[in-house]
């Protein structure tokens, strides 16, 4: 049976061996701004659904799995602090895990307020701000769960090192002159062990059988769990929301108001710097995302250019459900009722996927 296309502001699931293909408008939103650039890029939404990723480096994949297998190696060593605050059905605690590099990262745990087993896990990244309060990934996708919400190394407010800038436009250029030192690879493995130090916590959720572990990302987090997510079986679903980190041949030739920018004007100084970025190419790493992947692109971002947000869509392997935003990082008029409805778009992606 054929599945029925996913409506711009509208998601439905999709079969397992399927995929949707949104219907969206047939022009960009225009929408007042004061940016001195178009942030649709000139993109209409069929030529964003055409974005195919760029060419990948030699050794992708091999490289890749060293990292997987060096987070994998890593003892968490969770530490939990007393409760901090309940709400939205969950008791949430402070939390620090170790991760590769000799780093200990931070963050909270939530854990079901009533006390009983969670059936459910979610790991939940943030965006380049950091994050210093839990909200607004409150509450969970999915009654009756547990979750970590990480701190990515150098970030606020509890992922902060010494030795790492707490900035994006600082901290996207951390170690970038090497593949082996650069910043955002030390994030995904912080994602890739706070799955770890949560299966430690919450024993009942690594039981054998169907996954029990969904990842939630935006912006930042989305990039990242586009990287982290195509490695790692213990997952069984994800949600990213316009991801950043596609397609970046695309993103060095268009300016943003996100940390993009900084990468443009390091480019310009340091062109070598392309070919450490072809290993951190979210696009291409989606083409080996099999995980059931529910994305929200956007068709207009000053902070992470579309382009990049669809190359990711359009590359996701495995089964994709698609909610596309009229724009991201940018208040519109509605932006509210768009977020509800992919609020429930998630819901129901997460209950069909993880077997609610």
């Amino acid at each position: 049976m054929p599945v029925p296309p996913v409506l711009s502001g509208s998601a439905v699931p999709v079969e397992p061996s399927s995929r949707s293909t949104p219907a969206v408008p047939e022009r960009a939103p225009d929408l007042p701004h004061p940016f001195p650039f178009d942030p649709a890029h000139g993109y209409d939404p069929a030529r964003l659904l055409a974005v195919t990723p760029p060419p990948e480096p030699a050794g992708f994949d091999a490289f890749w799995r060293s990292w997987y297998a060096a987070a994998r190696a890593v003892d968490p060593d969770p530490v939990v602090g007393p409760p901090e605050d309940e709400r939205d059905g969950v008791r949430l605690h402070p939390l620090t895990y170790a991760s590769t590099g000799g780093v200990r990262t931070g963050g909270w745990l939530a854990l079901p307020a009533d006390g009983r087993p969670a059936r459910y896990g979610f790991v939940i990244g943030h965006g380049y701000d950091g994050r210093d309060t839990p909200a607004p990934a409150l509450p969970l996708p999915l009654p009756g769960s547990a979750a970590i919400l990480p701190c990515a190394r150098g970030l606020p407010a509890r992922g902060l090192q010494p030795d790492v800038p707490d900035t994006a436009d600082a901290h996207v250029l951390h170690g970038i002159g090497s593949r082996d030192t650069y910043v955002i690879g030390g994030c995904v493995d912080d994602l890739w062990c706070a799955a770890s130090a949560l299966l430690r916590l919450v024993p009942e959720l690594a039981a054998p059988g169907v996954p029990r572990l969904g990842y939630v990302g935006e912006s930042f987090g989305g990039g990242l769990g586009a990287l982290a997510l195509p490695c790692d079986e213990r997952f069984g679903a994800a949600q990213l929301t316009v991801p950043t980190f596609g397609h970046h041949p695309l993103r060095l030739t268009m300016p943003c108001t996100g940390s993009g920018e900084a990468v443009r004007a390091h480019h310009a100084r340091h062109p070598e710097v392309t070919d450490v970025l072809g290993y951190f190419d979210a696009a291409t790493a989606a083409t080996r995302l099999r995980t059931p992947t529910l994305v929200a692109p956007a068709l207009f971002d000053p902070a992470v250019p579309p382009p990049g947000q669809f190359a990711v869509h359009n590359a996701v392997a495995g089964p994709r459900e698609s909610y596309v935003l009229t724009a991201g990082h940018f208040e519109h008029e509605g932006t509210r009722a768009e977020y509800a409805g992919l609020d429930a778009a998630r819901r129901r992606f997460f209950a069909h996927w993880l077997g609610a």
